[in-house]
């Protein structure tokens, strides 16, 4: 079987399972989001944390309730960093430092999963599972909160109320993420994935001196890093480490965690909102772009001419040799169209043009399918100023499921898809400006400027992967990548809310003659071009002195 049919065969299969759970999933989530019972385990919680899960709450209460418990999540993992060379279980490794510490505690609250660290060089068991491990449910757990809260702001009328932030967060953990991530982690380890607490051990030996190698829980943290679209590995080589990823089964299943729940939440949205043709068309809207990219980056890779690329089948620098060209472009383009930044290659080895994909599917904001909950949420926005931009056309006041697009609706959209790109231009810019960030750079050139520039994008976007060669691990990059994992987050997260509570107060317009039908394919062809246009001219000239330039010189 020639590479390209394995690639595509392995895209259909994925395709096709992902097809098969977007229904059930889907609808158990909207019925989650849905419910007025609590289970008795989530009552204990609710009593532990002293929250009234039945209280309603408008979007600046909904606002407080995220942003305090992520400030106490930041400060918690910070302070267990801090502490480790001085807690059980480990393994021997001293405290992180404090600006280190600072960027892991933002990167893994905010559902980025950036790693300045060697992960089984850098942090023992209690860390790793105690801390890292836990804000992967939480943090995805968050983004899908503020996902419903807006949903909600479509769906009710004449009020200001979006539900209960704390009822939200267990529902989404207890119901949703921890049940599936108990069976995906079977599945892991069941396949090879290791799941232990073990030392460290020296193994073999290799030019006069022996490898260390370290257990640990990698197979349930491994699980959850990819369905809450996290990415940080309990390894340094993430899913390209056997012990993360053995087989190329495996790599095609965490692909297909990846994407399970950002696509099934379209569903969730079109079940609340009372039209599941309307989750269709936005659901329809990723699958354009995710097959789109995926197609681009197997063409990219397989068909680089030259005969060290002929002889390997495709540029298979930097990639497994177990994974193929085919199980890594997939693997690439799901990682960086969602805010998982988990990687089974390394994208800083892929062709020029190759690695400006991976970069170019950060830069649309992550929403095809996105991040859980921030890849709906995302699209919703991009919807928003889609409409926004059909009745600037026939000049008419737009509408989107049944709500006016206002000046203060427009402004929040506005104020969203400018908040990421303004992180990443002025970070990258004052990069390449001062003196000492330009050490940390492998490479020089484009490719160099792409290492920089990769490396905000990843971060303000909330991805997590990086382009390699970079490095990280000092006190400006610790630093900036931690303030715009931060506000890459939260900024826009107070725009959504804000959007919400503005629909949510809102009276519904009946549809008329004139109203733009957004269930329709017509809808779904404008959201994708709105999305490529806008992000084409934000960040082209970037792209242009970077993986552009790279690409076309090659």
């Amino acid at each position: 079987m020639s590479p390209v049919l394995a690639g595509v065969l392995q895209l259909l299969a994925l395709t096709a399972a992902l097809a098969l759970a977007y229904r059930p999933l889907g609808d158990h989530m909207a019925r989650v989001y849905s419910s007025d019972r609590h289970l008795r385990v989530e009552k204990w919680i609710y009593k532990g944390i002293g929250a009234d899960p039945d209280a309603r709450m408008r979007w600046p209460a909904y606002l407080r309730g995220v942003l305090a418990f992520s400030a106490v999540s930041v400060l918690f993992l910070y302070l267990l960093q801090r502490l480790q060379g001085h807690l059980p279980g480990s393994l021997g490794f001293s405290s992180i430092d404090p600006d280190q510490a600072f960027n892991t505690a933002a990167s893994f609250v905010s559902n980025t999963n950036w790693q300045s660290y060697y992960g089984e060089q850098a942090m023992g068991h209690v860390v790793q599972t105690g801390g890292l491990a836990v804000q992967n449910f939480l943090s995805a757990a968050v983004g899908m909160a503020v996902a419903v809260a807006l949903v909600r702001g479509f769906a009710r009328s004449r009020t200001g109320e979006l539900g209960n932030f704390w009822s939200d967060l267990v529902r989404g953990t207890l119901r949703i993420l921890v049940p599936i991530a108990v069976i995906a982690a079977i599945v892991l380890v069941a396949c090879g994935a290791i799941q232990n607490f073990s030392g460290i051990h020296e193994v073999g030996q290799f030019f006069g001196g022996s490898q260390q190698w370290n257990g640990g829980a990698v197979a349930s943290q491994e699980a959850i890093k990819e369905l809450g679209t996290n990415g940080g590995g309990y390894f340094n080589a993430n899913s390209a480490h056997p012990f993360e990823n053995p087989t190329p089964f495996t790599n095609l299943f965490e692909i297909f965690l990846i994407l399970l729940i950002p696509f099934a939440l379209t569903r969730t949205f079109g079940r609340m909102v009372g039209s599941l043709r309307q989750g269709y068309a936005i659901l329809a809207t990723m699958v354009t772009i995710w097959i789109g990219f995926t197609a681009l980056m197997m063409a990219t890779e397989f068909h680089h001419h030259g005969p060290a690329f002929d002889l390997a089948g495709g540029a298979m620098e930097g990639k497994e040799t177990r994974f193929g060209v085919g199980g890594s472009s997939i693997f690439a383009v799901a990682t960086t169209l969602t805010s998982t930044g988990a990687v089974d290659s390394f994208h800083s080895s892929f062709t020029g043009l190759g690695g400006g994909i991976t970069m170019l599917g950060m830069q649309l904001g992550e929403i095809a399918p996105g991040g859980t909950g921030s890849g709906l949420y995302g699209m919703l926005i991009m919807a928003v100023i889609a409409v926004f931009i059909a009745g600037l056309m026939v000049g008419r006041t737009p509408e989107y499921l049944g709500k006016k697009i206002g000046t203060r609706e427009i402004k929040f959209a506005a104020l969203y898809i400018l908040i990421t790109p303004a992180l990443v231009l002025v970070f990258t810019a004052a990069a390449m400006a001062l003196p000492t960030p330009g050490h940390s750079m492998t490479n020089s050139g484009a490719h160099g400027f792409s290492e920089i520039l990769y490396a905000y994008t990843s971060g303000a976007n909330n991805n997590g992967s990086a382009f390699a060669g970079l490095n990280a691990d000092t006190q400006w990059f610790n630093t900036t990548i931690g303030l715009a994992m931060l506000l890459g987050r939260f900024v826009p997260m107070v725009f959504v809310l804000a959007l919400a509570g503005s629909l949510a107060g809102q009276k519904p317009v009946p549809a008329t003659a004139g109203t733009l039908r957004t269930e329709k394919p017509l809808f779904a062809g404008l959201l994708v071009g709105a999305i490529l246009i806008i992000t084409g001219l934000t960040y082209f000239p970037a792209l242009a002195l970077g993986p552009l330039a790279e690409g076309l010189a090659s």
